[in-house]
């Protein structure tokens, strides 16, 4: 509004509907920051060593906004008494030193503002902290369920804080490290309550106190990282050194390359050798792994190879053409570099290959968690024995996955990815003695109920870690194949004067906060509907079938979806996701024509039931289409919009659930040994026969489970009345 009155035009003849116009905006700023300066005093009130600058600054806010209520007041200039009355018209200078200082004193009230949000952060960190120390050092379990019950609160209360601001945060590696930091501080809350019970009802077992300890500690780090995030800095004034993964060091390696095109002088050979000599240094933490297969090794070994000699070639051209600019030179210059490009580009590919194929076999024979469950039976039989044999199996376990992230953050492909691989190392490596030390801990007790219940608690982070880094793996193809990522530009997504000719007329919004909350249930089971429809296609050995494909686009489609409930994601705006909306009930209209196609081919009595339920699906598409094509005007309109599109996305996903088991039956009945369902894991031999048809858990989000925490509050609450 401000730039519309600074921009206008100066015209000769002013007409009336002109000059009540200027005069509306003109009051409508003076509003906006009349009702901005309120909240800014209110907040001054609250905090009164911040008060003295924050009311200079709304003083000053307040003053400008009225100078430009009275330099718009110009509904009344066809008057001749208003002729000595000084106008936007007249003093146009005015409105721009207006709109000056207004700009300055909001920023003022913002950082002031942002300061104490800082500060609030800080204090409840320090809360928390003072309440963990008198929990590690309470003696009777009356007194802990006392103090558990205030930090709970705490808790709370900090996870609030944390949450506004990792939504608010515009770095993504900064919210990364926030999310990261925030589920460790969820899932050892819950540890907390378990480890701390087990050691006080054995306060002379060794075992159970390291347990404890290893939790106390971990919050410790988990708390002060988000400190470090919030307030910007590091301890001792240390600059943090992210370590340099190899796509990384690919990509700025080749941009170093191609810029020899535009200017021959910008980097010495030396740079440029000294670049490639830390990416093959980095490839050896494959080949130097035991977790290589042999092929992958030595197709990396003959690529490092072969790009030193591409380097050797290119620096020989290069410096021939820095003595001299001829037409064949150049030419030559142009080979050496699409030849080094090409080979950097081969070697990421085989690295890539090698880390995620090892992550996806280990993931799969992990599923099963046969180790925790026999970890699980051998401590309630009080079988040291038997014990101590299983987690010499789990030490294994945590090495081979460590192992998988460290590889998977070398071919992560985006900061917030590499984070995430390293928050994964992280728990894999605290977690695994954790759980050792649970089960110690039962073994010694074995008839213990609260021992047992802390073992199932670190049993549990381990799996919901495993269940996470498959859904890590599927993000990281997803960016190696340009599905998603920094640079994607998938489903069409509305750019302007490109798809929609009504483009300037839409007014595209985001949720606030209070909307992201409304939503956040049904975004949940969203995203938990797309790690089952992945499962159920990655049963599929013929990945190239058309029905896969048709639903593996429908549920990245839907995973998006997902991320927008929660302001994350591409789909930044409203219209971003009715677009999308759109685009996955074409594709499901696609997938329906596919299923008709399979229902001519087959002859079985489940035959009536496919096409009764494609047909479910066409209609559900087509009300998809009519919801996300329909009109909405207003804030209320777009926002039921919205759910209404999220939730006929959801009833989409829920037959895509049913309807696969069904497509893959059908196939096998009538095309014996078509290769529809991949073979059982290779791995079988080794595993300990404890159970048949082990579940795989459930999903888990990644974000601070505040719902639970309030749950366990209230538990302990009551429990502290009994």
């Amino acid at each position: 509004q401000i730039t519309t009155l600074i921009n206008h035009k100066d015209k000769p003849k002013r007409s009336d509907k002109t000059l009540q116009a200027i005069q509306r905006v003109g009051q409508a700023v003076n509003l906006a920051v009349g009702r901005f300066v309120t909240v800014g005093e209110a907040i001054a009130n609250e905090n009164h060593e911040l008060k003295e600058e924050m009311s200079v600054a709304c003083i000053e806010a307040r003053r400008a906004g009225e100078t430009i209520a009275q330099l718009t007041d110009v509904a009344s200039l066809d008057h001749p008494e208003s002729d000595s009355h000084i106008t936007i018209f007249t003093d146009k200078t005015g409105v721009v030193k207006a709109a000056r200082l207004l700009l300055s004193s909001v920023t003022k009230v913002l950082v002031l503002a942002d300061r104490i949000v800082i500060k609030q952060i800080i204090t409840s960190r320090n809360k928390v902290l003072a309440t963990m120390e008198q929990l590690e050092k309470v003696s009777s379990f009356q007194e802990f369920v006392q103090i558990f019950s205030q930090f709970g609160n705490e808790m709370v209360e900090f996870a609030h804080l944390t949450g506004d601001r990792q939504n608010d945060l515009k770095d993504e590696k900064k919210k990364a490290r926030m999310a990261a930091s925030r589920a460790v501080l969820e899932k050892c809350t819950m540890m907390l309550l378990t480890a701390s019970k087990t050691c006080l009802r054995h306060p002379d077992c060794e075992s159970a106190r390291i347990n404890k300890d290893g939790v106390f500690h971990r919050m410790r780090l988990a708390l002060e990282q988000v400190i470090e995030i919030v307030t910007d800095s590091r301890p001792n004034g240390e600059s943090e050194m992210a370590p340099i993964s190899i796509y990384s060091g690919i990509k700025e390696f080749k941009n170093k390359v191609e810029g020899l095109r535009e200017n021959l002088y910008f980097l010495s050979k030396e740079n440029l050798s000294t670049m490639l000599e830390v990416i093959l240094e980095h490839t050896e933490d494959f080949t130097d792994s035991a977790y290589t297969s042999h092929e992958h090794r030595e197709h990396i070994l003959e690529l490092s190879k072969q790009a030193k000699m591409e380097l050797e070639q290119l620096v020989s051209v290069w410096m021939q053409a820095q003595n001299q600019k001829t037409k064949d030179l150049m030419e030559d210059l142009e080979v050496a570099i699409l030849k080094m490009c090409q080979c950097v580009n081969e070697l990421k590919r085989e690295v890539h290959s090698a880390a995620t194929s090892l992550a996806a076999d280990l993931l799969k024979y992990h599923t099963d968690h046969m180790v925790l469950k026999a970890l699980k039976i051998t401590g309630v039989e009080g079988n040291l024995e038997a014990v101590a044999e299983y987690t010499c199996k789990l030490s294994e376990q945590k090495e081979q996955l460590v192992e998988m992230c460290r590889l998977l953050r070398h071919v992560s492909g985006t900061e917030p990815l590499e984070i995430t691989c390293i928050h994964a190392e992280d728990t894999f490596q605290v977690t695994g003695p954790q759980i050792i030390s649970a089960a110690e801990t039962l073994a010694l007790h074995p008839s213990s109920k609260i021992a047992k219940e802390n073992l199932e608690v670190f049993c549990e982070a381990w799996e919901s870690q495993l269940s996470d880094m498959s859904l890590l793996l599927r993000e990281i193809n997803d960016v190696f194949e340009g599905r998603r990522g920094e640079k994607r530009v998938y489903l069409s997504l509305p750019r302007p004067g490109k798809h929609n000719a009504n483009l300037k007329a839409l007014k595209p919004v985001k949720l606030d906060t209070e909307e992201q909350a409304k939503i956040a249930k049904l975004g949940l089971e969203l995203h938990l509907l797309t790690s089952d429809v992945d499962s159920e296609t990655e049963k599929w050995e013929d990945q190239e079938n058309e029905i896969v494909q048709h639903v593996q686009g429908m549920s990245s489609m839907a995973y998006s979806m997902y991320l927008f409930t929660r302001g994350e994601g591409l789909l930044k705006t409203t219209q971003d996701l009715f677009h999308q909306a759109e685009i996955f009930a074409t594709e499901g209209t696609k997938l329906a024509s596919a299923l008709h196609a399979l229902s001519d081919q087959v002859h079985d009595d489940d035959k009536p039931l496919l096409l009764l339920e494609t047909e479910k699906l066409i209609s559900m598409c087509k009300q998809l289409q009519i919801t996300a094509k329909a009109s909405a005007q207003g804030k209320s309109a777009t926002f039921t919009k919205v759910d209404a599109c999220i939730l006929k996305t959801r009833n989409v996903m829920t037959l895509l659930c049913q309807l696969l088991p069904l497509c893959c039956k059908l196939l096998r009945k009538n095309k014996p040994g078509n290769g529809c369902l991949k073979p059982a894991p290779p791995w079988k031999e080794d595993r300990i026969r404890t159970g048949t048809n082990a579940r795989t858990p459930e999903r888990r989000v990644d974000t601070f489970g505040i719902k639970s925490l309030e749950n366990h509050v209230t538990n302990m609450t009551f429990l502290e009345s009994k």
